[in-house]
């Protein structure tokens, strides 16, 4: 495609979800990676938890919309019967009240007022469907050289909301592939190994992109959606100097253990999100358990100066998650080999993304989305492609920001709520979570 309409850099599930929506509306795209194959970055190793359970109401209004295209996800993308999509499996998804979530009293709240159903758990209920469960209270979150680790703090958790529309999706690399299939059935193109080096520009506005190999592609629109790489592009762009809210790479550990012996957690468990030992995990194929840390203060966070040089290897954080979640289950066997994910997410100053224009005209951003957006990827391809054609049309987005109609669930969402300018957002649980 010599001269697309629009570029969009990064093929991760949202920057396919925003090809998709784009072409959809009559954009001719082209979507650069430089990756061998589309879904391969950060979107390879995320754990795809699909859940409706925000510490805000637009993020809880976002994911709740976001929940009925994974629902429908072959209705949705429009592809042949013989195509091999990604599944939504819906188990559920359990979050234990604490003191540090506030009991979910702000969660429960939020859901109730978007019909989004609910229900409240007593430990009894916890424990008949985790019966592999120990209930007691081990916050605050340690690591294992101190000397309390592992120690219960003689309290009890006091119950848990259930969330029975949640669920994962088994292969996310597959659910971004399925989205770029659905956009090149919309005339969309997409070349991988190619490495972005220059956002071109001309007459005050973006022009384009030079490739790593020298060849230019001139397009006038350019959408940043290169993950753990924005911060990078958008300093290729220029466009940093008027965001409050900045993005950076941020290295993550995922461990990957069996279930305890003779419980069946892949059929029988659920996602739990438990900030009592600042852990959530989930079933994984072959009766195993995916664990994911949510950030506690007393782990150091991992920035990273780029998105290519990191550690690919697994730290004694692998460990402590895993005997972190050991407490919880006492009968977990710890195995010496270790497995699971050493990826990095694209995270934001409040952990909520940034989908916005920029201060050079043409030039758009999907940014800070790693951790805790990849359900959303279809709703934020829509809203990503509603917001191009208004500014483009002529809108200030700055000043009047659009207000974009969420389909299924019928609420209007100021998205100025993820603005690149916007102050901190201090209702934000600053983690992971959102």
């Amino acid at each position: 495609m010599s001269q697309p309409d629009a570029i969009i850099i990064g093929t991760g599930v949202i920057g396919a979800a925003i090809a998709f929506e784009m072409s959809k509306a009559g954009w001719k795209t082209l979507s650069l990676d430089r990756n061998a194959q589309v879904g391969h970055g950060s979107t390879a190793g995320s754990c795809a938890i699909i859940r409706m359970h925000y510490s805000t109401l637009d993020g809880t209004a976002f994911a709740w919309e976001g929940y009925h295209y994974w629902r429908d996800w072959a209705g949705y993308l429009g592809l042949p019967d013989s195509a091999d999509l990604a599944q939504f499996k819906e188990t559920g998804c359990l979050v234990m009240k604490t003191e540090a979530n506030g009991h979910l009293d702000k969660h429960m709240t939020y859901s109730a007022e978007l019909d989004c159903p609910f229900e409240e758990w007593t430990p009894q209920q916890i424990m008949d469907r985790l019966p592999i469960y120990n209930l007691d209270s081990f916050a605050p979150a340690r690591r294992m050289d101190d000397p309390e680790f592992g120690q219960p703090n003689g309290a009890q958790l006091q119950g848990a909301v259930f969330w029975p529309k949640a669920g994962y999706v088994t292969d996310p690399a597959l659910s971004a592939q399925n989205l770029m299939a659905a956009a090149k059935q919309r005339g969309a193109e997409v070349r991988t190994g190619a490495e972005v080096v220059e956002i071109l520009q001309s007459g005050g506005r973006v022009a384009g992109v030079k490739l790593a190999s020298g060849e230019e592609i001139h397009a006038s629109v350019v959408v940043n959606v290169a993950g753990p790489g924005s911060a990078h592009i958008n300093g290729m762009a220029g466009v940093l100097e008027d965001m409050t809210i900045e993005t950076r790479p941020l290295r993550q550990e995922v461990v990957h253990v069996p279930a305890p012996e003779g419980f069946d957690f892949e059929t029988q468990g659920t996602i739990v999100s438990d900030s009592d030992i600042a852990l959530y995990c989930r079933p994984e194929h072959g009766n195993h358990i995916l664990i994911g840390s949510e950030d506690p203060d007393c782990d150091p966070h991992q920035w990273c100066a780029d998105d290519t040089s990191y550690n690919h290897d697994f730290t004694d954080q692998w460990t402590t998650q895993a005997m972190r979640y050991a407490q919880r289950v006492p009968s977990l066997g710890i195995p010496s080999k270790t497995r699971g994910v050493v990826d990095l997410y694209d995270a934001s100053t409040d952990w909520i993304p940034i989908y916005d224009k920029s201060s050079l005209p043409g030039f758009y951003m999907a940014c800070g989305t790693s951790g805790n957006q990849y359900k959303n990827a279809p709703i934020a391809g829509k809203m990503m492609a509603a917001l191009i054609d208004y500014v483009e049309g002529g809108a200030d987005h700055d000043a009047q920001p659009l207000h974009f109609k969420l389909p299924y669930i019928g609420r209007s969402i100021d998205v100025g709520f993820y603005s690149r300018k916007r102050p901190i957002n201090t209702d934000s649980s600053f983690s992971v979570l959102g």
